[in-house]
């Protein structure tokens, strides 16, 4: 079968909302200093809130949900995901190369690796034919499938895995919690996109917790394209 690199993850929070929070600095590497920075505290009453010195006020788990992206019932209350808005995308799962499944029409599958390089996808897609078309359900010809590189997705997508992408036409119009393929001037990326407390910038963000989250300027994405589907091999 094949598998994503061994990912070491967080351990899971208790049901203590000051376990939560320190499950989310382990998360997204912060330190309580880092963290305290982002919601605008006082070091040292931030401080004062962990070591339970200080009440957990509604207006801070409020300001933790709007700063950090959180969902307000997990945080508050231990229900459901850290993240109310988890990736829409298909996911299949193939027990065969997807190069052995061409077919006459579909979905035009390149070979090409989404994450390498910096030209605007357009462009190549415009200038390297496809190797073949496939039929899947749920995946509109519309879209193109190309191959992922690297764990930083890991487990969600697997080193080599294929993702169906469309583009975005207006950047501005980002579904939070989504895989996008981001175009950067210098190159692109497979990342979640999530909610940054300035809004003139954005978090990539790793599925893989090696990855440390990346704040990137809106004004220095190039283009965006949306993952509609995610699709893995897997050989039992």
């Amino acid at each position: 079968m094949t598998t994503c690199t061994d990912l070491t993850l967080p351990s899971q929070p208790s049901a203590d909302i000051r376990d939560r929070v320190r499950y989310i600095m382990q998360l997204r590497r912060l330190s309580q200093r880092q963290l305290a920075s982002i919601l605008k505290l006082d070091p040292s009453n931030l401080s004062k809130v962990m070591n339970n010195k200080l009440p957990f006020t509604e207006g801070l788990i409020n300001r933790m949900v709007v700063d950090l992206g959180l969902s307000k019932v997990w945080l508050r209350d231990g229900e459901g995901l850290p993240f109310d808005k988890p990736s829409c995308a298909r996911e299949i799962v193939l027990n065969r190369p997807i190069e052995t499944m061409m077919a006459v029409g579909g979905t035009p599958v390149y070979d090409i690796d989404v994450t390498a390089g910096c030209r605007d996808l357009a462009k190549v897609f415009g200038e390297v034919n496809p190797v073949g078309t496939i039929n899947l359900p749920g995946i509109s010809p519309d879209s193109n499938l190309v191959k992922v590189r690297g764990d930083s997705m890991c487990p969600r997508i697997c080193n080599g895995g294929y993702v169906a992408i469309r583009p975005i036409a207006d950047r501005r119009n980002i579904f939070w919690g989504q895989i996008y393929v981001v175009e950067l001037d210098e190159f692109r990326l497979v990342k979640y996109l999530r909610r940054h407390p300035d809004p003139e910038m954005v978090i990539l963000h790793s599925d893989n917790p090696a990855y440390d989250d990346m704040d990137v300027l809106r004004s220095d994405i190039k283009r965006l394209y949306m993952v509609e589907a995610i699709i893995n091999y897997e050989v039992s």
